[in-house]
């Protein structure tokens, strides 16, 4: 069952098609470097060769090749130390009384939990009761989390799912 052989939609010969397509293309000028008699004369055995550059056709952009690198002038270039250092992050914003309370419990149930007796509590009674403490404290940070966008973010707020 090969739907290829009956189907109608691309020509019947593939090869005479492509030959067509690129003898179009030739008659065009596509794919025809066109060098300039500069490029072709060879430097004396004295003078230093610079490498020869594509001419870049009219109307075409410029793009950077790996010839095209900065300039040889810069002797910092060449420090096997040099790299990007990015910039210092921007500071964290200031606790909210509310978090500092939720971390205040959080904290409270570790102390609970590690020493009950400074409350007069076992630790059969201790245990339970600073895990409660502490899932409840996680319980208010997480609740007071922002759902949104910060209100300076502007009116894109980019993907939101």
């Amino acid at each position: 069952m090969n739907s290829r052989r009956d189907s109608t939609d691309g020509p019947e010969d593939v090869d005479a098609t492509f030959a067509e397509i690129v003898a179009g293309l030739e008659r065009e000028g596509v794919g025809k470097q066109a060098w300039s008699e500069s490029e072709e004369v060879e430097p004396d055995e004295g003078d230093e060769a610079e490498p020869v550059r594509p001419v870049r056709p009219e109307g075409q952009p410029a793009v950077a090749t790996v010839e095209d690198g900065p300039d040889d002038d810069d002797a910092d270039s060449d420090d096997p130390n040099d790299h990007y250092v990015p910039p210092d992050p921007p500071p964290l914003p200031a606790l909210r009384p509310g978090t500092i309370a939720a971390l205040l419990v959080i904290v409270l149930g570790v102390v609970l939990l590690v020493a009950p007796g400074l409350f007069g509590l076992t630790g059969a009674i201790g245990t339970p009761l600073a895990l409660i403490v502490m899932c409840s404290g996680a319980g208010w940070l997480v609740l007071r989390m922002r759902s949104g966008p910060p209100p300076d973010s502007g009116w894109d707020d980019g993907a939101v799912l």
